[in-house]
């Protein structure tokens, strides 16, 4: 089956307000689909209604083949969640609380215990696993919840902020194990993190007002950007009509200046985002400006995302 999670108008209205609002979106075997949306888009509520943890107030969602709704049981069976803070027994350590939930999932004997060791191992636990887990760092507790999240070997992730409270070191490993994990699996990962979009995601969703305003790859996405085919160069020494003779160019829009570490630089904004780079390498050679650097941009996700949620 192709089509792993669909989305089908989903709503929820907490009172008066209305946190989600006709959310659709379908997420195929092999996707990794970044969730980005500001604090308060509806991103936490609507993968609560996925995973059957919240009931919509309209619409459903539906997980390999069954609707959370009408085959609530076969559908979690799927998923592997780890919701917002990964809560777990703070009493427990991870050892007895992964036994706990392997038992929950119906695994026992030498089958749990290859579940459980299997899901240490993806998420390096092997330190604390008898500290109780009131006593872990936000970092480790956030990997405990991922654990479980893998125990069962899911066809299904739903991953809410996966990297949140872990080092550099740490957010690499969960990124490498997510890219591992993506080829078999239907994953959603809801972060702020626009760099985890480029490093892991091959789409992205952005909601905002609980309302889903952009479907589209990173690539295309970036491709929105004022920086998308803009042109970095750094210069050797200031030259005082580069910027004026950069403008000039029929395809150049604006021409940014600053100083930093590497020298002089210029960053030429492109029109309408269509390719520059011809025309200012020809510039710049015809000119003979000393340069230390050029480079082309394929544009900002953070300029994307600020435009389309500013709204």
């Amino acid at each position: 089956m192709d089509s792993m999670i669909e989305t089908r108008g989903l709503s929820r209205r907490f009172g008066p307000i209305l946190a989600v609002d006709n959310v659709s979106f379908t997420v195929r075997r092999g996707e990794v689909l970044g969730f980005l949306g500001p604090n308060g888009a509806g991103k936490s509520t609507t993968m609560k209604m996925i995973t059957g943890f919240l009931a919509p107030s309209s619409g459903t969602a539906v997980v390999c083949g069954a609707d959370i709704l009408a085959e609530p049981i076969a559908a979690k069976r799927q998923i592997g969640y780890l919701p917002e803070g990964a809560p777990a027994y703070p009493d427990m350590t991870p050892r007895t609380f992964l036994r706990f939930i392997a038992e929950i999932r119906g695994f026992k004997g030498a089958a749990a215990k290859d579940r459980i060791d299997l899901a240490v191992a993806r998420t390096a636990l092997g330190g604390v696993m008898d500290q109780p887990i009131d006593t872990l760092s936000k970092g480790f507790k956030r990997r405990v919840g991922l654990a479980q999240a893998l125990l069962h070997d899911p066809a299904v992730l739903i991953l809410d902020e996966p990297t949140d409270g872990l080092d550099p070191n740490q957010k690499h490993e969960v990124r490498a194990l997510i890219r591992e994990l993506a080829p078999d699996k239907a994953i959603v990962i809801s972060t702020h993190l626009l760099e985890e979009v480029d490093a892991v995601c091959t789409r992205a969703v952005i909601i905002a007002m609980g309302r889903l305003l952009a479907d589209a790859k990173p690539i295309e996405l970036a491709a929105r950007s004022r920086h998308h085919n803009a042109v970095k160069i750094v210069l050797q020494e200031r030259i005082g009509d580069a910027a004026a003779s950069l403008r000039r160019l029929p395809g150049v829009a604006e021409v940014e200046e600053w100083d930093d570490e590497d020298g002089p630089s210029l960053l030429v904004l492109s029109r309408n985002g269509s390719g520059i780079i011809g025309e200012v390498t020809d510039l710049v050679r015809t000119a003979g400006w000393p340069i230390r650097g050029l480079s082309v941009e394929r544009g900002r996700l953070d300029d994307v995302f600020r435009s389309i949620t500013a709204g």
